[in-house]
């Protein structure tokens, strides 16, 4: 029950339930200060010594480190504080927020999704609300144009996808220039240890921190946000510090001015220096990721009252110190730290590192799990590590191809310039993506003129473009890492889509008629055996080319057969009360069913309860529902709710119950898709090289479900596609 609610029902005063909900906002603020903001407030250790890493160097006057204070301050107010906190954040779904979340929008507001077995009754859950305002014109042409060119829907998935994968690349760089660069703070005191030592020391974190991931998060998670918050307040005081022990004149730099000078004096090596610039913005897009774990109220509070003048004061206190201390840009961070608290502040420095990169490793899981909802990458293993928070989940593989690339990116750069590099270019590009996904969201969701979509487009869009190109041309100095890994991702991502989709295209084009099964009984002379037999498959109608193929080669099914389709819809949660939808298949003495199983692209989609009892108790109350109300449709949202079954066992109810106990058959396909002789050799490529490999080695459905060896049954076939 809401605490709202509860509240109410007690009598409480209405000026004490509002001074409670805002107990419950600060509380919310500042727990989400170790998920959301450990990326981000990190990001004073390699800003300066990035931006100053090319053939820019610090002169006498203080142009050069004001100008990059300027740029850094501008970035920060405009990308993180407007788009971000002021509009982006307003663009959630049902309270849930990211690229996905923007996606989804779409979807449901143009008709973009490309997922199959999408039904008129799916768009009757309660998540699935849409704008009820008008439509504008320019909302409708822009829809017009998605249906009319189904090119342009693949275009928008490809350019999702791209933005998704450069955020997985982010969860590759960040543990590790946020680790590398906390422990090479270390030789400010010993000046002598080689890089190579700190690489050591910080891959045995590195791999300490995914050797843990197992475990979850939920255990050491109330030591996150005193740790960020300690770090906040910590960097924030030192930059005080040094705003009024070096230069008490930074507070100029504030001055857009600065950035036109500094461009017009330093050139094209100052629009190079950029490209480390950017990197005082990384993680503001897990503001709006994580929206769905707080509140955007919560967020918002914490980003404005604490972290947004806490980070800008820490940069205002280094660019103080680089005034006085030209030639200790490489180290400027922790050289900039009082001799008293030098060893307490650096060792608060790497628990930030690490409480920042375990977010990030989270939010990947979070993604890949999102991806596999949306059939866009293979079936991977999903641990739930947290029985009391819902969301908290593990992928083995996922964490162990992220600690080796990890491991790959520390031993092989070791320089925090070179990841810096990499990470500019990965940030700016997710951020572009959703920039332009808003400006769609304006127009056909928001339903506003595209005076303004095209200047949130320009304003943002243009600054995004800005780092881009600055990041761009640092390519061959580390940022082809995340474009390899996205060409890598995006490749496997659409693969995998493509081939799903061809699938699920060659079962319905191959599906079997009520008509024609009841011709082969005689032929074959089938025979109903008892217990319970689960076909899955991706359909929902008819029946899947797998059933007929199974009863040909072996004439005998079970005496209640329940077709099963498990299925995404464009929501991100589908309420437990909404889960199934059960409709009968034939007469009623074929004792044959249909069960559509819901998810949204945020649900876990393994079942962690007796999915076989609450099936069959949701057949129960269909058939029960049946009966006492024949003049109903024949396709209802059954209810989750428990059910009397000793009333309710007569006629038909007490078979099923009785098939029960004689045994539950999962019947499972196993197949694998050939391309047709006809198709084109980047196809053949992609299908029967590709596809088939990440089929081989994805997930099978046995695991997925958790069945028992002894209850499955599957069944082979071939697909040409």
């Amino acid at each position: 029950m809401n605490p709202s609610h509860q509240f109410l029902e007690q009598g409480v005063s209405h000026q004490n339930l509002k001074r409670t909900s805002c107990a419950n906002v600060l509380t919310l603020a500042y727990q989400s200060l170790g998920v959301v903001y450990g990326d981000l407030s990190t990001s004073p250790l390699y800003v300066y010594k990035t931006s100053f890493s090319g053939k820019l160097s610090l002169k006498e006057d203080d142009e050069e480190i004001f100008g990059v204070l300027s740029f850094i301050f501008w970035t920060f107010t405009v990308i993180a504080l407007f788009k971000y906190v002021f509009i982006v954040m307003s663009a959630d779904d049902n309270g849930e927020g990211g690229t996905f979340a923007l996606y989804s929008l779409l979807c449901r507001h143009a008709k973009l999704s490309m997922l199959p077995n999408q039904q008129p009754a799916d768009e009757d859950l309660s998540a699935y609300s849409t704008e009820d305002s008008a439509e504008t014109w320019q909302s409708s042409r822009l829809k017009l144009l998605f249906e009319k060119h189904p090119r342009f829907q693949k275009g928008l998935l490809i350019f999702v996808l791209l933005g998704t994968c450069m955020a997985i690349g982010d969860g590759v760089i960040t543990p590790a220039i946020s680790v590398f660069s906390a422990v090479s703070g270390v030789q400010v005191k010993i000046n002598q240890l080689h890089d190579n030592y700190v690489a050591i020391v910080s891959c045995i974190i590195l791999v300490g921190l995914f050797s843990i991931q197992h475990h979850g998060t939920h255990r050491v998670a109330f030591l996150f946000a005193p740790v960020v918050a300690a770090w906040l307040l910590c960097i924030s005081g030192v930059g005080i510090y040094n705003i009024f022990r070096w230069n008490r004149q930074v507070y100029r730099a504030l001055s857009p001015v600065y950035m036109y000078r500094f461009l017009k004096t330093n050139g094209m090596e100052g629009w190079l220096s950029l490209s480390g610039v950017v990197l005082s913005i990384t993680g503001v897009e897990t503001m709006y990721a994580d929206m769905g774990h707080f509140s955007a109220l919560s967020i918002k509070i914490a980003f404005t009252c604490l972290v947004y003048p806490c980070l800008i004061l820490a940069y205002m206190g280094e660019a103080a110190f680089l005034s006085k201390h030209h030639f200790d840009i490489k180290r400027s961070f922790y050289k900039a730290i009082p001799e008293a608290v030098f060893w307490p502040v650096f060792i608060v420095a790497t628990l930030a590192a690490v409480v920042g990169s375990q977010a990030v490793i989270s939010a990947t899981f979070s993604i890949i799990s999102q991806c596999c909802a949306l059939n866009c990458f293979p079936r991977v293993k999903i641990v739930h590590t947290s029985s009391k928070i819902y969301g908290q989940i593990y992928i083995p593989e996922i964490n162990w191809i992220l600690m080796c690339l990890c491991l790959a990116v520390t031993i092989g750069l070791r320089d925090t310039n070179m990841m810096g590099h990499a990470y500019g270019l990965a940030i700016t590009t997710v951020m572009f993506v959703t920039t332009c996904l808003m400006t769609l969201v304006i127009i056909i969701v928001w339903k506003k003129g595209i005076i303004k979509a095209l200047s949130c487009l320009l304003l943002f869009g243009s600054i995004e473009l800005l780092y881009i190109s600055a990041s761009a041309c640092k390519i061959p100095e580390g940022g082809w890492i995340p474009i390899l890994l996205s060409i890598i991702f995006v490749g496997i991502m659409f693969t995998w889509n493509y081939g799903t989709m061809k699938k699920h295209q060659f079962d319905v084009e191959n599906k079997v008629s009520m008509s024609k099964m009841l011709s082969l009984g005689p032929c074959l002379g089938m025979v109903r055996v008892p217990g319970i037999g689960f076909i899955f498959s991706s359909l929902t109608s008819g029946i899947p080319a797998i059933f007929g193929h199974f009863v040909t080669n072996l004439p005998a099914f079970h005496q209640v057969l329940v077709f099963i389709c498990a299925k995404s819809v464009q929501v991100p949660y589908v309420n437990e009360n909404e889960r199934l939808v059960i409709s009968r298949i034939g007469p009623k003495e074929f004792h044959m069913f249909r069960c559509i199983v819901r998810y949204g692209y945020k649900d876990m989609q393994q079942e962690n309860y007796n999915f076989e009892n609450k099936l069959v108790s949701a057949i129960i109350q269909f058939i029960e529902t049946e009966d006492y109300a024949e003049e109903q449709t024949n396709e209802l949202t059954i209810d989750d709710g428990n059910i009397n079954i000793e009333e309710s066992c007569k006629g038909e109810s007490m078979q099923i119950l009785k098939a029960k106990e004689s045994g539950v058959t999962y019947i499972i396909g196993h197949s694998y898709a050939e391309a047709k002789k006809s198709s084109s050799l980047i196809k053949k490529f992609g299908i029967d090289i590709v596809y088939a490999f990440l089929s081989k080695n994805c997930r099978d459905h046995d695991i997925m479900l958790d069945v028992a060896h002894t209850s499955l049954l599957e069944v082979g076939m071939a697909y040409h596609v």
